[in-house]
C-alpha cells in the first residue's frame, strides 16, 4: 500500500473517530487534571488519567515506590484506581489498599475486577479484595477479562456472577458495575447484548484504546458507538500497549497518551512502575486539551502499517478456556 493510500484510510479512520465526539470535562483551574462525568452519572466525576494496578504489584518494583506512585498520583488530581483480585497474586491490592491509608481513600474513585463467573466464585472474591484494600465498598466492580461468547454468557446464566454483583451492590459494597475485556470486540458486543436480554445496564465497560486498535480488530470503531449508545462510561486502557506499541518507532509515549485520552472515554488507565512513568503521564494530563482531526489523522498515517496485523496488540491473540 503506498503513502497516498495511508493517508486516505488514515483520514477515513479519523473522520470516523471524531465523528464520535468528546465529553464535557471539567477542570479546578488552569493546569488541573481535568475529569468528566462517570456516564449517565453525570454527579460522579472522574480524572481523565487512571492509575493502573497491575504494575504497582510487580516484584521488581519496591514496595514504598508502588505506595509513592498511588499518592502522588491522587496529591496530583487523579482519582480514578484500577485494581484486579488476581493481579500479582493480591500484592496489587494490598499494596493500594496500604497507599490509601491515612485519609487517601475518600478522595479515590476505586475499582477492582473479578475473574469467577458463578456468583459464589464472585462473592467470595468480593469480600477478599475489600479485606486487601482496606475499605468496606467499591465504587466499581468490574467483570473481569470477557474472552468469549460462551465466558461472557456464563456471567448472566442462573447462579452467575451478575448475582453476587448486584448483591453486593445493594448491600453496599459497590456502587457501580462493570465488564472489561481486551481480546475481540465482538465479545463486548455480546456481552452488552446479553445484559440488554437480561433487562440490565451495565455501568462502565472497559477495552484497549490506542492509536494500534484504530487499524486491528477495532474497539474503538466496534465497541465505543455501541456503548456511548446506551449512555454507558468508556474507560480506556493499553494506551501504550504494555509498552509494545513503542516497539513500532512510529509514536511516543506522549503521543499515544494524547491520542487516547482525547477519544469519548471518561479516564485513560495507564500502568506506572516508577515515578518517572507517572509523571510523564502526569504531564500529559495536567492542562489537557484533545488532539483536533489533523492531528488524529496525522497519528493514524503513522501507525496503520505497524498496526495492520496487530503486532503491537497481543493481547488480542492470548487464548483461553471456554
Amino acid at each position: 500500500m503506498h503513502r497516498r493510500e495511508f493517508l486516505r484510510s488514515a483520514a477515513a479512520a479519523a473522520a470516523f473517530i471524531t465523528s464520535l465526539g468528546q465529553l464535557p470535562a471539567f477542570a479546578a483551574g488552569p493546569g488541573a487534571i481535568p475529569r468528566r462525568p462517570f456516564g449517565r452519572h453525570v454527579d460522579t466525576l472522574i480524572s481523565i488519567l487512571g492509575i493502573g494496578g497491575a504494575h504497582i504489584g510487580e516484584h521488581y518494583v519496591p514496595e514504598d515506590v508502588a505506595l509513592k506512585i498511588v499518592r502522588t498520583a491522587i496529591d496530583s488530581g487523579v482519582n480514578f484506581l484500577d485494581n484486579a483480585w488476581d493481579y500479582n497474586n493480591g500484592v496489587s491490592e494490598q499494596r493500594m489498599g496500604m497507599a490509601l491509608r491515612d485519609g487517601y481513600r475518600a478522595k479515590a474513585f476505586l475499582m477492582t475486577k473479578l475473574d469467577a463467573r458463578d456468583a459464589k466464585g464472585a462473592a467470595d472474591q468480593i469480600d477478599v479484595s475489600l479485606k486487601r484494600l482496606g475499605t468496606d465498598h467499591l465504587d466499581l466492580i468490574q467483570l473481569h477479562d470477557i474472552h468469549g461468547v460462551a465466558d461472557a454468557d456464563k456471567n448472566f446464566a442462573p447462579g452467575g456472577a451478575i448475582e453476587a454483583v448486584v448483591a453486593a451492590q445493594k448491600a453496599g459494597k459497590a456502587r457501580f458495575i462493570g465488564f472489561t475485556g481486551h481480546k475481540d470486540p465482538d465479545f463486548h458486543v455480546h456481552m452488552l447484548e446479553a445484559a440488554d436480554k437480561a433487562g440490565f445496564k451495565f455501568d462502565s465497560v472497559q477495552m484497549p484504546l490506542n492509536v494500534m486498535d484504530a487499524h486491528f480488530l477495532s474497539f474503538t470503531q466496534k465497541v465505543v458507538p455501541e456503548v456511548l449508545k446506551r449512555n454507558i462510561a468508556i474507560l480506556g486502557m493499553k494506551p501504550i500497549g504494555a509498552r509494545d506499541i513503542l516497539k513500532s518507532n512510529t509514536v511516543t509515549a506522549v503521543e499515544c497518551l494524547q491520542y487516547a485520552m482525547s477519544l469519548p472515554v471518561v479516564t485513560t488507565i495507564t500502568g506506572c512502575d516508577s515515578m518517572e512513568i507517572l509523571n510523564q503521564a502526569l504531564g500529559v494530563a495536567r492542562g489537557f486539551q484533545p488532539l483536533g482531526k489533523e492531528a488524529i489523522t496525522a497519528m493514524l498515517a503513522k501507525t496503520e502499517a505497524a498496526a495492520a496485523k496487530g503486532e503491537y496488540e497481543h493481547y488480542k491473540f492470548a487464548t483461553y478456556p471456554s
